[in-house]
């Protein structure tokens, strides 16, 4: 016959006690040994973040000894977009200040965008030469430089192309989508307020009204008009006007010079070794920092929202664009 020893299953429950005991302390530990390791990576994440955000990181693009300046001009030009006049502007701030800058090359590479952005960098790169008449400034066009983009080189002393760039497209556009039959066959009524006769103007969900129509050609001529008129006065008497050259057609590079679009071909190297004679390349071009980058996306992601991102993609689809 056998029975339960007292002494054998307390030893047995005190070893059970033991070893969870054991276990849970050394759970403690690893935990905190990752608390302390996340810590410390969060505490060197918001170390670089200040410190990028002081400007005190990230490679210094200033030079004593003379070089070419180089500005990229590569995407779509728009507000807050990848070519903006603020981050050009800066860019071109910085060149001009830096006291080796004996040129400076505007490497584009765009298919245009809005006429508002791409008028204040005109503007600006113009108002600058007049500042600093011993740097000239050169347009270097990569695989396209038009509408927008071309609104940007003709403020340049001269343009440079590779033979088969894609060069003009000087017009102007807004486009958009009508849903009114599919309203119709879908069975959607459209029920829209608006305090101001022409407050729906260019609305996706209406028909057309020729009114709303004229106006905005009208306004799409103007602003064609003031493109024109910045060509004009970039290019002068290079320029070969025929009718085709302001109707939006677009050209290579080669046939560009022959119309007078463009003066040469060349390279960014090539301009910046036998045109300025100065090979040793600087990039001003503008980079956002990493705290800027952050904030973002943090932003983007908040704001994807199905509402908003449908207006949005409504809004845009009526801006005015040089493409």
């Amino acid at each position: 016959m056998s029975e339960d020893n007292p002494v054998t299953e307390n030893k047995w429950q005190r070893d059970i006690i033991e070893k969870l005991a054991g276990a849970a302390l050394s759970e403690q530990k690893k935990a905190r040994r990752w608390g302390i390791l996340f810590k410390a990576l969060l505490f060197i994440y918001l170390f670089i973040v200040l410190f990028y955000a002081l400007g005190l990181l990230g490679a210094s693009k200033k030079s004593s000894s003379s070089h070419t300046a180089l500005i990229q001009i590569s995407g779509v030009i728009e507000s807050g977009g990848e070519v903006n006049a603020e981050s050009v502007m800066t860019s071109l701030h910085d060149a001009y200040d830096n006291k080796g800058t004996k040129g400076i090359i505007l490497r584009i590479n765009s298919p245009g965008g809005s006429p508002v952005q791409a008028g204040i960098i005109n503007d600006e790169i113009r108002r600058l030469k007049r500042l600093h008449p011993s740097i000239p400034v050169y347009a270097v066009v990569e695989d396209i430089c038009a509408s927008g983009g071309y609104y940007i080189a003709v403020a340049a002393d001269k343009i440079y192309v590779d033979k088969a760039s894609i060069v003009g497209s000087i017009g102007v556009l807004m486009d958009g989508y009508g849903f009114t039959e599919v309203m119709k066959k879908v069975g959607v009524e459209r029920r829209l307020m608006t305090a101001g006769e022409n407050k729906a103007m260019l609305d996706p969900f209406s028909p057309v009204n020729p009114k709303h129509q004229e106006l905005a050609q009208a306004m799409l001529n103007e602003v064609h008009e003031q493109f024109k008129s910045v060509v004009r006065q970039g290019r002068a008497d290079r320029l070969k006007e025929t009718p085709e050259i302001f109707s939006g057609l677009f050209w290579s590079g080669e046939q560009s010079i022959k119309l007078g679009l463009a003066d040469a071909l060349g390279s960014t190297d090539y301009v910046a070794r036998e045109v300025i004679k100065e090979e040793s390349i600087v990039d001003f071009s503008y980079e956002e920092d990493l705290a800027s980058r952050v904030a973002k996306r943090i932003g983007a992601s908040a704001s994807a929202v199905m509402g908003e991102s449908l207006s949005k993609a409504i809004l845009s689809s009526s801006q005015v664009k040089l493409r």
